[in-house]
């Protein structure tokens, strides 16, 4: 399978969707373990929940495959990215800590350099294309990078965690102003929690490309699951809490757009 499928729009944003993807390697799918074998981690509906944004214009950039095959969101060196718990660039435990793999069935290097150079690169230069060909034909470049979440995961954080979290590098790789207006549109609905650069700043992918002195901004969004789907298997969309979760989503990439215009 190629590694990720993407479509180009008009406007002067490409909206990442990293881990929605559900494919695997042979050697992945032989070696899972049983409470890996659900891919429980993915970003389950991420792609339908944003459909929107075809409509409205955005490029769409969605990877194929599973991050149990390699985190398309961690940087190509594995490199932490917080100093609380997390998983790497090839995830060994799922997000509770369970290990990903069966003993003995961990992918090999070679593997996994597979991996790098045929998955996890690919995805990489669709971004620096597209944010290049944006900027070469609008001056500036936005990048909103969809995810989500389960709500509880005592490993990763305590508690219920907010159902909107959005993370702009603890407000490097995006303006003020973009700030502000995101800021606005979730301080207008009284639906649904909110914080900003909470326990989640924005992933490699936020930290990498959002330069804002560079003409591209970008933001992570990572949304509790519970807002548009069931967190228990089979992960089932639910179409009326989606709905009304987009319509919070919906001002907001508005926002981002009005936002993000070079003052």
């Amino acid at each position: 399978m190629t590694p990720f499928h993407f479509t180009a729009g008009k406007l002067p944003l490409l909206v990442s969707i990293p881990h929605a993807g559900t494919q695997l390697t042979p050697e992945v799918d032989a070696g899972l373990s049983d409470a890996a074998r659900g891919l429980p981690d993915t970003d389950w509906h991420i792609p339908l929940l944003y459909d929107f944004v075809r409509d409205l214009g955005a490029s769409v950039l969605i990877g194929h495959y599973s991050r149990f095959v390699i985190d398309l969101n961690r940087p190509a060196d594995n490199q932490p990215l917080y100093t609380t718990a997390t998983t790497g660039l090839y995830p060994e435990t799922l997000f509770d800590g369970t290990p990903t793999f069966a003993e003995g069935k961990t992918p090999s290097a070679a593997a996994r350099q597979g991996y790098l150079d045929n998955i996890w690169q690919p995805y990489h230069q669709q971004i620096q294309q597209e944010l290049a060909r944006l900027k070469a034909e609008h001056g500036y470049a936005l990048l909103f990078d969809a995810h989500s979440i389960a709500s509880v995961i005592p490993r990763l954080f305590d508690g219920q965690l907010p159902d909107i979290n959005i993370g702009t590098n603890s407000g490097e790789s995006c303006s003020g102003a973009v700030i502000e207006a995101i800021k606005d549109v979730c301080a207008a609905q009284s639906d649904y929690s909110w914080v900003v650069n909470g326990r989640f700043k924005g992933g490699y992918i936020t930290r990498a490309y959002g330069q804002p002195q560079q003409g591209v901004q970008a933001v992570q969004l990572e949304l509790a699951q519970l807002n548009y789907m069931d967190e228990t298997p089979p992960f089932a969309w639910q179409q009326d809490r989606a709905a009304q979760l987009q319509k919070v989503l919906k001002p907001m990439m508005q926002a981002f757009l009005q936002a993000g215009k070079p003052r």
